[in-house]
């Protein structure tokens, strides 16, 4: 396959507002804990959009689905940071809302607690072939894969790119969830793609191998290419089952590790439809990836704004 460096990056994935509330040492149960809280426009699906404009990509479209009661909001934000988006609003569903607890301890580590809302409710008919016109790559959100309308949306935008010799890359999205989905699942649906994004741990529970570097080129035999993102310790990228190149990571000191993961996915996309090799998109999403964790929410800065 073929990419044009002058077309679009499409993703389609989950659009979401997360509540980070930045606190630290452990939570105290039964009582309060002092927390700094703020209300940001997140989702991993619009995260990488975002970042793939904050990037350089000059045209960046996503498709999400979203509810009245934050669309307007969301799309002011997304057109800030440079994305074109096309937001389904959903009748019946609100906007999803992900809590991030994030302990400022040095680490910056993050948990989830996660209300899809309306982010995993999109379904084929969402979707028209018209909206991979002029698109040079596709993007899809593992979240995706975890409710059966959202499923069959990937299904349809999977076959649809394929038939039109437009290459599809994909993340996984989360560990917990994939255990839920069922790893043969997920592998069934991954035969299909060009570009497979997990991280470390992602690619262990895929394979069962405890190694993130046999992982990855275990990986690479059903996937031509998979680049699997290990933090601190930078990145793996396998092509074909042979063994990976390791990408150092760009040294940073963290505030929230929200975000990294689609920070260096949307670097990644980017540097790929610039031309960059694998190894050298790597190491741009590892840069994003060090940005993203020295700021305190999923987002890089918008356009002319301070941060």
């Amino acid at each position: 396959m073929t990419t044009d460096r002058n077309g679009a990056l499409l993703v389609v994935g989950d659009v979401v507002t997360d509540v980070v509330a930045r606190h630290r040492g452990p939570l105290a149960a039964g009582t309060d804990t002092a927390a700094a809280i703020r209300m940001l426009p997140g989702g991993a699906g619009a995260n990488v959009a975002c970042w793939a404009a904050h990037a350089g990509c000059a045209d960046v479209r996503l498709l999400g689905r979203v509810g009245a009661d934050a669309a307007a909001w969301h799309k002011r934000e997304l057109l800030a940071a440079g994305v074109r988006p096309r937001l389904v609003v959903d009748p019946g569903a609100a906007t999803g809302t992900v809590i991030c607890l994030v302990d400022t301890a040095a680490a910056a580590e993050r948990t989830f607690l996660t209300d899809s809302g309306a982010s995993l409710r999109l379904e084929p008919a969402d979707w028209s072939d018209a909206l991979l016109d002029g698109v040079a790559r596709l993007h899809l959100s593992g979240y995706l894969l975890f409710t059966e309308p959202s499923r069959a949306l990937a299904r349809t935008a999977l076959a649809a790119a394929r038939a039109r010799g437009v290459p599809v890359s994909l993340d996984p999205a989360s560990a917990g969830f994939l255990v839920r989905l069922g790893v043969d699942r997920f592998l069934a649906f991954a035969e299909g793609l060009d570009v497979l994004l997990p991280s470390r741990d992602e690619a262990c529970l895929l394979t069962g191998l405890p190694d993130p570097a046999d992982a990855t080129a275990k990986l690479s035999r059903l996937v031509p290419l998979v680049v699997a993102k290990a933090g601190a310790d930078g990145a793996l990228v396998a092509r074909s089952g042979a063994a990976p190149a390791r990408i150092p990571a760009t040294p940073a000191l963290p505030r929230d590790t929200t975000g990294a993961g689609d920070a260096f996915t949307g670097a990644f996309l980017a540097a790929l439809l610039a031309g960059a090799a694998p190894e050298e998109a790597a190491a741009r999403g590892c840069r994003a990836g060090a940005e993203a964790v020295r700021r305190v929410g999923a987002r890089p800065p918008h356009p002319g704004s301070d941060g």
